[in-house]
């Protein structure tokens, strides 16, 4: 038995739950710009100024008086049948929730009895919670680009952070224009596939608001309607979301620019887009950039923590961004809830990787620490794991779900709800609606997949050229396989070989048992088991739904 060296956890117990209401700061006086503007396939750059402008108002008229008359049909025809229209029958609001770079326990509805997080507790007290969750990939691009297209990396073909020829080349660019340019070439891919907000406005007419981190340029790229992300810097902003090129020019990082002061400094774009739109069905994607570094919270959430002695002073600046990203949950949900749409809104709640505090300090903020190697990046389980809720007032079954899922669930999961079956066919993910609504019990067998790369991808439309480790787990057995890398990639080595490990008595992932005979029957199974999927979802995407259950468009 081979040994790794790992950090040890502890176990922790559940957070008395704070009160109901969530504080309310003061948002800056010149809220954060966002754009709202009509599909397009290739948009064209939009003046910043023309600010939270408003879509086309004999179109939005024309939505509404569809969607009255819709109503109207479909009351009468309930009435008719002898029946009632339950919730279920009337589209919700989605409203998608995504911690940022967060450790799956590291929540009090998780055990954690340290960290404070009231407001995502309370949320998870009336959510289906399932709570062995894993992403198929421990980094942020390629996993938000999961939940939004319900495709595994290697399908979708979005397996990095930067596109070729990778962030340092980047850097070292001398002109805005050659920057945006080469850069953009990547976003092609995410226009041509069907998103959430894409399938959502197509089939549902529904309006999307884009907020937070995202990865493919402008928001629209993706199908969103309107949105803060438009791939241009943002002047003076300090924690993320611009590059300084080699001559000192200023340009978009590529992960969210404007879109990032969402939680940070504003919640006002989710307000105003919901107040333009009160009669439309809208999608909210709420991706901020928390409790991502920096860890430069305001100095209320770092005393919290500092007198705690159960707390260590390497986790100070993690819990205390944990619990402002909590903080802005709870407005966003009093949002919601002001405007009396909770019972119509349905809350998704997903981490997009790991991440857990080092006790090595930070080299570009010494006021901070690192993260560990087997939290992101990595293809540990740290990095890997996360809750995921599902939360519709009056539909939803408050309970705790312990089979394995993940976020390659939640496309088709949200399109069952439109009864949108046309896609799974094509979308490998589990449909766990039925389960979140208490008519199911998920399968405990279910094997879980994944896949890891180097931040940087060298060309374009070959994941299979980049691919550093593979992964399959079934209940508490975990193969990981190793493919050839370049030790010049960043991000560096976590195994040179392959692995087995056993999550239940080794949590850590310390021993490795691949070459144990009494293991090796488990061992085979999984990397057959890994190879099929591998093999059997590497292609290239033809995706198209055969079907639809609705005329409506």
């Amino acid at each position: 038995m081979k040994k790794f060296k790992r950090v040890h956890r502890k176990k922790q117990l559940a957070l008395e739950p704070a009160s109901k209401k969530s504080p309310s700061p003061q948002l800056p006086q010149r809220s954060v710009r966002f754009l709202a503007t009509v599909r397009s396939p290739r948009p064209t750059r939009i003046n910043m100024m023309k600010a939270f402008s408003i879509r086309n108002s004999k179109r939005l008229g024309e939505q509404r008086f569809v969607a009255r008359i819709t109503t109207l049909i479909g009351m009468l025809f309930a009435v008719h049948l002898g029946g009632q229209l339950s919730l279920a029958d009337e589209p919700p609001n989605i409203v998608l929730i995504i911690a940022d770079d967060m450790f799956a326990d590291d929540f009090g509805f998780m055990g954690n009895r340290d960290v404070l997080t009231p407001h995502i507790d309370r949320l998870a007290a009336r959510s289906a919670r399932f709570i062995n969750g894993s992403v198929p990939t421990s980094v942020c691009s390629p996993s938000l680009a999961t939940i939004l297209t319900g495709l595994y990396p290697h399908q979708s073909g979005l397996h990095f952070n930067h596109p070729p020829p990778g962030n340092s080349a980047f850097n070292q660019m001398s002109l805005v224009d050659e920057y945006e340019r080469t850069r953009s070439e990547s976003f092609e891919i995410i226009r041509n596939l069907p998103t959430l907000p894409r399938i959502l406005a197509d089939e549902r007419d529904y309006l999307s608001l884009q907020t937070g981190k995202f990865w493919e340029g402008k928001f629209s790229n993706a199908g969103f309607t309107d949105g803060m992300t438009i791939f241009e810097p943002v002047p003076g902003q300090s924690f993320g979301g611009n590059r300084t090129l080699k001559n000192k020019q200023l340009a978009a990082h590529g992960n969210g620019d404007w879109g990032l002061k969402i939680g940070r400094e504003t919640m006002a774009p989710i307000e105003t887009f919901l107040n333009d739109h009160p009669s439309s069905p809208k999608l909210i994607w709420y991706a901020p950039y928390l409790p991502h570094q920096p860890h430069d919270s305001p100095q209320r959430f770092y005393d919290l923590y500092r007198n705690r002695d159960s707390v260590p002073e390497h986790k100070i600046p993690y819990y205390a961004s944990i619990t402002q990203f909590d903080e802005t949950v709870g407005q966003l949900v009093d949002i919601i809830e002001e405007r009396n749409l909770t019972r119509k809104t349905l809350f998704v709640f997903v981490i997009d990787n790991g991440w857990e505090a080092s006790e090595e300090r930070s080299r570009s903020r010494p006021e901070e620490f690192d993260h560990t190697r087997t939290s992101k990046r990595s293809p540990f389980e740290p990095g890997l794991r996360t809750p995921i809720l599902l939360s519709w007032d009056g539909v939803t079954v408050p309970e705790t779900h312990d089979q394995p899922v993940s976020s390659i669930d939640i496309l088709p999961t949200v399109l069952s709800v439109f009864n949108l079956n046309g896609y799974d066919s094509q979308l490998p993910g589990v449909n766990l609606w039925k389960a979140a609504c208490g008519e199911e019990t998920l399968d405990a067998d279910r094997v879980l997949f994944g896949e890891i790369y180097p931040g940087d991808a060298k060309t374009l439309g070959h994941p299979e050229d980049h691919i550093a480790y593979r992964w399959a787990k079934h209940r508490s057995m975990k193969l990981i396989v190793v493919h050839e890398q370049d030790d010049s990639a960043p991000w560096g080595r976590y195994l040179t070989e392959d692995a087995l490990f056993d999550l239940k008595t080794d949590p850590n992932e310390t021993t490795n048992l691949i070459d144990v005979p009494a293991y090796r029957e488990q061992a085979d199974l999984l990397r057959s088991q890994l190879d099929h999927w591998w093999d059997g979802n590497t292609s290239e995407l033809l995706f198209s739904p055969s079907t639809s259950t609705s005329s409506e468009k």
